[in-house]
C-alpha cells in the first residue's frame, strides 16, 4: 500500500510539473529562435555593407550599418553574461560606429579596415559564445 501511495505522489507530482516543465521549453525555444532571426538578420546587413564597400555604395553602406548598430542594442543580442562577452559587445559597437563615419567621410579604406574589424570581433565573439556553452554543457 505504501509503494502505491508513493508511486500515486510520483505521478500526481509529474502531473502538476510537465506543463510547466514544457512551457520552460517552449520559453527556450522561443528565445533560440528570436536570437537566430537576429543573428540572420546581422549576417544579411553585414553583407550588404561589404556590398556596399565593394560597389563604393556610401549610402547603403552608412543604411546597414547603422542597422547593425541598432540590432547590437536589442535584447535578444544579450545571450551570455561574462566580462568577455561584454568586450566584445562593445567592440562591435565601436566598429560600427568607426563604419559609420568612414562611409560619411567617403574614406573607403576607413570603412573598409572598420568592416574587417567588425567581421573579426564577430567571429572572437562567436567562439567565445561556443566555448562557454560547451564548458556550461559539460
Amino acid at each position: 500500500m505504501k509503494k502505491f501511495i508513493v508511486v500515486l505522489a510520483l505521478v500526481l507530482v509529474g502531473v502538476v510539473m510537465l506543463p510547466r516543465l514544457l512551457g520552460q521549453t517552449k520559453e527556450a525555444d522561443k528565445e533560440k529562435d528570436k536570437v537566430a532571426n537576429l543573428m540572420k538578420r546581422k549576417l544579411d546587413r553585414a553583407q550588404k555593407v561589404l556590398d556596399g564597400i565593394a560597389t563604393r555604395d556610401y549610402d547603403k553602406i552608412i543604411k546597414n550599418a547603422e542597422d547593425l548598430s541598432d540590432i547590437s542594442k536589442e535584447a535578444s543580442w544579450r545571450v551570455l553574461k561574462t566580462p568577455t562577452y561584454e568586450v566584445f559587445s562593445g567592440e562591435f559597437q565601436r566598429n560600427t560606429a568607426t563604419l559609420i563615419k568612414s562611409a560619411k567621410d567617403k574614406n573607403l579604406d576607413a570603412a573598409t579596415l572598420a568592416y574587417v574589424n567588425l567581421t573579426l570581433t564577430c567571429v572572437k565573439c562567436h567562439n567565445h559564445v561556443r566555448e562557454v556553452r560547451m564548458v556550461r554543457s559539460e
